[in-house]
């Protein structure tokens, strides 16, 4: 009695620090990695003041780290919209049965039908995620003009993407807005452009999880765990609904209901069906419960969830050293690439943001060169860095601009770190977001590159030893009072 009352008290405290700003509280600015990018770029929260580029510099090459824009739900995730249409109408036959109050319920549980309904296809990428990569193509070139002022080829203006269709889909967007005007095709001057890929079996750069076994094993044995410290939360949530609505929600509908919120809000605009079920606080509690699933399996959370990604940080600072010695050696105009432009998904997004050290909290950074797990994104109301909707949202993206400044007595070349176009400080270069090349490379890079890519994915590891930052210290964030729910399993999530 004593721990639901202490419970409910803390409840009331958090909800007394959400209603406040329950005017300003926008859903579709809490999606975690469901969040569509404008959204998060209107409402970004950053105190930090970026650096005024010396006279004299200028930008000689940008490397582009994105992830595909808005997609539709998955195959499988379409599945479980079509399973809770069905277990929607469940719920409402047993309450008539019971003969409950129906007045509670809300009218649209009556006759819903899945928006993806009759779909035997998903996770293509829809209207909203092409406007999102053509306008980010149309802002870069118009940020950068001095890069993108040479006549196309693709040697300088190198676009690779995943061989998903969804990826290979938002560099063509992207290269529609990057290149638009340039051309000779139809009434916006469109012009042709390539886009390559590796096999995805052998894709190392963009798709380095897939190839990892190591990481496939840790990922198969962790998934279960990470379920399990997020049941707390539903339980909590599912009973809070139960009393709320007069239906018997199971955690699994409650899951359900969560990513069906996630799924309108972000796609179709429509915040007053699923996710107007939850309270504020409760989807901040619900989207903490992604973002800590983000961190656990993808983040910083295992030292292998970014090891892995060396191979596309080695692959950065290799054409910016090719950059650097083109211009050394004084190599002609349109002679060398000044862009290399990628395309891929949030498991590549961030792993390479953990690789420069972003999103962590406090003083993490050495942790990070050390190869060990940092701690656990405090939970709500409590502020934190690590949020899936800023770290990789649709579209979410790290530019690297690659800057010559023959005039700085100290280095003549810097580089500037963007994340979803906003220059971010790198904690390896004493929080600057304008390092000195030799700085980047030795601070940020070389402490990463003595790792093996075929030694640490390749070859069976001795089981890694439990972090004490995702068991001990994980329960101690579970340490407040809950009534034990159910076992149903909440649905894994696809390959973002």
């Amino acid at each position: 009695m004593e721990k639901s009352l202490a419970f409910l008290l803390l409840l009331f405290l958090s909800h007394l620090t959400y209603s406040n700003a329950d005017e300003a509280f926008d859903v579709r600015q809490h999606l975690s990695t469901v969040t569509r990018y404008g959204l998060v770029k209107e409402v970004a929260e950053n105190s930090f003041v970026p650096s005024n580029v010396p006279d004299g510099c200028n930008p000689i090459h940008l490397s582009l780290v994105a992830r595909h824009g808005t997609r539709s739900p998955t195959k499988k995730r379409i599945r479980e919209l079509n399973s809770l249409e069905d277990r929607l109408k469940v719920l409402l036959r047993d309450a008539a049965e019971q003969k409950l109050s129906l007045e509670k319920i809300p009218s649209w549980f009556r006759g819903w039908e899945s928006p993806w309904k009759g779909k035997s296809r998903g996770g293509e990428l829809i209207i909203k995620g092409e406007d999102e990569l053509y306008d980010l193509g149309i802002r870069i070139r118009e940020k950068f003009p001095d890069l993108f002022n040479e006549e196309y080829h693709p040697d300088v203006y190198a676009i690779r993407a995943t061989q998903v269709p969804r990826a290979s889909a938002s560099a063509v967007a992207f290269g529609m807005g990057l290149f638009s005007g340039k051309g000779n095709l139809g009434p916006g001057r469109h012009r042709a452009f390539a886009v390559t890929s590796e096999s995805r079996a052998s894709d190392i750069l963009l798709r380095f999880y897939d190839s990892c076994e190591n990481y496939k094993d840790f990922r198969k044995r962790q998934e279960p765990a990470v379920d399990k410290l997020k049941e707390p939360i539903f339980d909590e949530i599912t009973s809070a609904l139960a009393s709320r609505y007069g239906l018997n929600f199971t955690r699994q509908d409650t899951s359900s209901l969560w990513f069906l919120c996630k799924q309108e809000a972000s796609l179709l605009d429509i915040t007053n069906r699923a996710c107007s079920l939850f309270s504020p606080f409760e989807i901040a509690l619900l989207e903490w419960t992604d973002d800590l699933e983000l961190f656990i399996l993808k983040g910083y959370g295992n030292s292998l969830n970014y090891q892995m990604g060396v191979p596309l940080l080695q692959d950065v600072l290799q054409v910016m050293e090719q950059a650097i010695k083109a211009q050394e050696e004084k190599h002609a105009r349109g002679s060398y690439e000044k862009a290399r432009l990628r395309f891929a998904h949030a498991e590549t997004v961030v792993p390479f943001s953990c690789l420069l050290g972003l999103f962590h909290e406090g003083s993490g950074y050495e942790q990070i060169q050390r190869e060990q797990p940092l701690e656990l994104p405090p939970k709500p109301p409590q502020k934190r860095n690590w949020r899936g909707s800023t770290v990789a949202p649709f579209a979410g993206n790290n530019m690297l601009v690659l800057y010559s400044c023959p005039a700085n007595s100290s280095s003549k070349y810097f580089v500037q770190v963007l994340h979803n176009e906003d220059p971010i400080p790198m904690p390896g270069c004493d929080g600057s977001d304008f390092c000195p090349f030799e700085v980047f490379k030795e601070r940020i890079v070389a402490p990463h590159l003595k790792i093996d890519y075929n030694k640490v994915c390749a070859v069976k590891l001795e089981k890694p030893e439990q972090n004490p930052s995702i068991t001990s210290k994980l329960s101690l964030l579970f340490r407040w009072p809950f009534v034990q729910g159910n076992d149903d399993k909440q649905s894994r999530k696809d390959d973002l």
